[in-house]
This record gives structure tokens, sequence and C-alpha cells, in this order.
């Protein structure tokens, strides 16, 4: 057996691929022709094809398959293994292969391929952001997506519906109208569903303060509704709700497993609850907690209230900028008699001694 390159010569014993093996490619064609290739899966790929001779003729010739799964049919493919020959007529032209590895080699592509041709049927992509910043990303279809800090969304589109799933943080829709393919924005286990419309979806992180869910709708109409029946994270509505304009839902995740999420209804100030969009921050007589908890989104030099609990019992009102932990700290020292220390890398707010 020749094992110096991808194949052999026409005098030299065909090589044994086995079921497994070609399984393995086939794997790896699909793998790398999904919407998160990347160079280290790339690397990943050839590091396994070095392994020997059978490891690379047997991803030369599943990425044949796979540029004849257009062309085959499953039926066709068990007929032509049962003879002992299977045909793949690719961009590298008509070819013959022999051995009844062929029929695990078309059985994991079309399997691999037929999960995989949902997702590339439907444009995916992936935007995020880091802490600190915002950033604004126009879909395809004009829908205008603005990004809050340390938010990862991940949007697909088909001809049915377009879908964004919030994986953390903040963002705000301008929905471009398209009756056709209602607008589905999923978060947790709730998902809000709208045609031509204006609203705000934050994910909270599981932090001290809140853990769940906050939708507000600004202009139009929309349904918040549970995304799925099993209800993991705990975070979705008895039932689907349709809001008004000016009203926020928030979701607090559910005390005990599979149970609803509390359901708090209120109409906010819209100016401050988007002020993050001028990168600023509003507080109307809120707990110094709470307020601590939102600044920290927007910097990596946290604040810590250290002492016997007086965050819950103090207040703040006011205008702040976005990352300003020092002017922020510093600021709420002054006002209630704190002492702001910086140590270790954070901003320790302490009572007076």
């Amino acid at each position: 057996m020749n094992t110096s390159g991808a194949g052999s010569s026409r005098d030299d014993p065909p090589i044994d691929v086995t079921p497994e093996i070609a399984a393995e490619a086939a794997v790896w064609i699909a793998r790398l022709h999904g919407p998160d290739r990347s160079p280290r899966m790339e690397r990943e790929c050839l590091d396994w094809q070095s392994r020997s001779a059978v490891h690379r003729l047997a991803f030369e010739r599943c990425t044949e398959v796979w540029q004849a799964v257009p062309q085959l049919k499953l039926a066709d493919a068990y007929a032509s293994v049962s003879s002992g020959t299977a045909q793949a007529d690719g961009k590298r032209g008509g070819r013959r292969w022999g051995g009844g590895w062929v029929l695990a080699a078309l059985a994991a592509v079309f399997a691999v391929g037929a999960g995989l041709a949902f997702q590339l049927g439907r444009e995916t992509d992936t935007y995020a952001t880091g802490v600190g910043e915002q950033r604004l990303v126009v879909l395809d279809d004009g829908t205008r997506m603005s990004l809050n800090t340390d938010t990862r969304v991940r949007v697909q589109a088909d001809r049915a519906q377009r879908l964004v799933r919030i994986q953390s943080g903040e963002a705000l829709f301008e929905v471009a109208k398209d009756p056709s393919r209602p607008f589905v924005v999923r978060a947790a286990d709730s998902e809000v569903v709208a045609l031509g419309t204006v609203f705000n979806v934050r994910l909270a992180g599981g932090g001290p303060v809140d853990d769940g869910l906050a939708v507000t709708l600004i202009e139009g109409r929309v349904a918040v509704r549970p995304a799925a029946a099993d209800r993991r994270q705990g975070i979705a509505p008895a039932k689907e709700v349709l809001m008004q304009v000016g009203e926020r839902m928030r979701l607090i995740k559910a005390s005990r497993s599979g149970g609803p999420a509390t359901q708090k209804m209120d109409r906010p100030r819209i100016d401050q609850m988007l002020a993050w969009k001028r990168s600023e921050v509003v507080f109307d007589d809120a707990p110094l907690v709470e307020a601590v908890a939102e600044m920290n989104r927007y910097s990596r030099v946290p604040i810590v209230l250290s002492g016997d609990g007086y965050g819950s019992r103090l207040r703040v009102s006011g205008l702040y900028r976005t990352g300003d932990s020092n002017g922020f700290a510093r600021a709420v020292a002054a006002l209630h008699g704190l002492r702001a220390l910086e140590r270790d890398g954070r901003l320790e707010l302490l009572p007076p001694q």
C-alpha cells in the first residue's frame, strides 16, 4: 500500500477506507461548509488529514460527494453501493469508486448536509460589542439594530421569518415592515414577535439586582410569548402578552424550575431608558445598589459597595457618562459622605469611618 500521498497509483492496490474514517471525513466537510468555519478549524482538519493516506483519501472523496450532493438522491446512492460502485459528478469530473465504505460516506454527508443545508439556506450572522461599546447594525431588510454594551446577538433570516437570538446584553430594534416575514427576537425562554415596530430588549446577566428579561415597546405592537415548552431558564411569561406603546414588561427568573417568570408591567421614561444611545445613564431616585450595577455594565473597573448594606438605603439621581466609573464613585461619595478608594483594579465605596 502506498501511504506517501493522498491517493494511490493505478498499479497499487486500492486503499481501504473504513466506514468510520469516511464518516469522520464527511463531518469535517460539513463543518468546513458551515457558518462557524475558522482558521483554527481548518488547522485541525489538516491535522486530521495528516494522520494517514487513508484520512487524506477519505477527505478527497467525501469532498467530491459533497459537491455532487445536489445531483444525487439517497436511493440512487444505496443502489450504486449495492452494485459495488458509486458515481459522483463533482467539479473535478466523473469518477467511480469501489468499496462499501462509500455508503457510510454518503449517509454521513446526507445526514450532516441535510441539517446544515437548513442553516445554509438562512442568512446567519453574529454581532457583538465589548464592555462600554455601542454599535449600529443595519440588516439586509433595512432593520436597524442598535447594540448596547457587552451584547451578543445572532441573526438568521429566510423566506419565512427574520430571527434574532440575544445571547447577552441589550438591543434596540427599529424593524422594517415585511408582512410576509415576521420579525422575532428570542431571548432566554421568551420571544418577541413584531412586523414593523420599535422596541428594546434587555437580557440581564444574572447580577445582584435583576435576573431576567425586559421588553419595552416604543412604537407599534409586539407580542411576547414563551419560546419553548421546557422553559429551562425560567424566563418566560405564562402566556402570550400583547404590549401597548410605552409599556415595559419585566420578567424575573422563576423561583422554581419550569415555572413561569414573575411578570411586572410599568411605563418608564423612554428618554431615560435609552440614554445609553447618547453614552449616558440617567438615575431618578434609584437605589445606590442598582445604580452601581448599571454603571458596572459599561466599565471593566467595577465599583464595589463595601460595608453594612447601605447600598439599598441610599438613593442616587443625576446624569452620568457611561464608562466613567471614577467620576460616578466620587460624586456619590461626596453626596453621601462615603469614602472612595482605588485598589486591586476596582473602586470601593465604603461608609465613613
